[in-house]
């Protein structure tokens, strides 16, 4: 008796130094975790295909692994120079012109207040929104730097994931304790999640910034296709979206004077690319990777608070992983399960 009770003491003390390990790990390299979260995205969506090239077409793992690592970097870095070359020069004028953007923002105050007389923003309101905005561009170029260190870090595990290929995958099984049929419940669910995610959310951007690009080209907005990627950009806002830009380009395009115009671009984008931006996140989605909305919605929520970017894909999986493991909690230990 005095031996089981030593060897459960044992054991208590060796999990609880694993968790305290563990947590201090996590702890200091917390600034890396998107770059974890990515080489782990990149992993299950590109698993088949490296597997294909070696198998199928007898490459060496260190060839199909550079290759596939060659292909991302074009797929990222492609968009985000083009999205850092859209928005540089704005940052830079904007910059450069704060007096003359505070000057325009208090006419335009001026004259929504003709219309709205009941709305009680004063000019020295403007000018701090105004500065603080300012502060938007330090925290664009901070963000984008990150997202590179983390993208690299992402590759670097990649490599070596695809190196250890099914023996790393047989020693992260082992780890799971659970029997092999909800091990690969969870593996279906946890790749459609991801996969739903990881090539959803690009499409989801691409297909809003060009419904975007094509209004604001035929009402008239100066540089259409810079506001169009930022639209499509915004979509990935939980919440209001897309609005976040189109509702100040709407305002605009009224004080400007362009009554018509701007009648004409309100309903555009109040009817088609706020509800396009809807459906697509319903039913795309759902058709790539057969994912419920809502864990979709409120994934989204929650992962980009915990994970940055990397959270619009892990914050869905963890909420599926709270319902899944909940049901293999049941199947696996519940005594009314056992009995059958």
């Amino acid at each position: 008796m005095a031996g089981i009770q030593n060897k459960t003491l044992r054991q208590i003390i060796l999990l609880l130094l694993i968790t305290i390990i563990g947590l201090t790990l996590i702890w200091q390299l917390q600034y890396f975790i998107p770059g974890v979260l990515g080489a782990i995205t990149f992993y299950i969506v590109t698993r088949n295909l490296f597997f294909r090239l070696i198998r199928k077409y007898k490459w060496k793992k260190w060839l199909a692994a550079s290759t596939i690592i060659a292909v991302l970097v074009l797929a990222f870095l492609l968009p985000v120079w083009l999205v850092v070359e859209l928005l540089i020069p704005k940052f830079n004028y904007a910059f450069s012109h704060t007096d003359t953007i505070v000057s325009s923002a208090k006419e335009l105050l001026e004259t929504v207040k003709q219309y709205a007389p009941q709305i009680r923003i004063t000019n020295d309101q403007v000018q701090q929104a105004v500065q603080k905005a300012a502060f938007i561009i330090p925290s664009f170029l901070n963000a984008t730097l990150g997202m590179l260190v983390n993208f690299i870090m992402a590759l670097f595990l990649l490599f070596f994931m695809f190196m250890g290929g099914l023996s790393m995958e047989h020693h992260v099984a082992r780890f799971l304790p659970m029997n092999k049929d909800n091990m690969n419940e969870l593996w279906k669910e946890t790749r459609n999640l991801v996969i739903s995610n990881a090539i959803g959310i690009p499409l989801l951007i691409v297909c809003q910034a060009g419904i975007a690009i094509l209004g604001y080209f035929i009402f008239g907005v100066q540089q259409p296709i810079v506001w169009g990627v930022l639209t499509g950009v915004a979509s990935i806002i939980p919440m209001v979206g897309t609005m976040v830009v189109w509702i100040p380009i709407c305002i605009m395009m009224f004080v400007s004077g362009d009554i018509g115009m701007g009648i004409g671009l309100t309903l555009y984008c109040a009817v088609v690319v706020s509800n396009i931006d809807n459906v697509l996140r319903f039913t795309l989605m759902k058709k790539i990777g057969d994912v419920h909305p809502l864990i979709t919605v409120f994934g989204v929520i929650v992962g980009l608070q915990l994970f940055g970017m990397m959270g619009l894909i892990f914050g869905p999986l963890l909420i599926a992983y709270f319902f899944i493991l909940t049901k293999i909690y049941r199947l696996e230990f519940s005594p009314r399960e056992a009995e059958k």
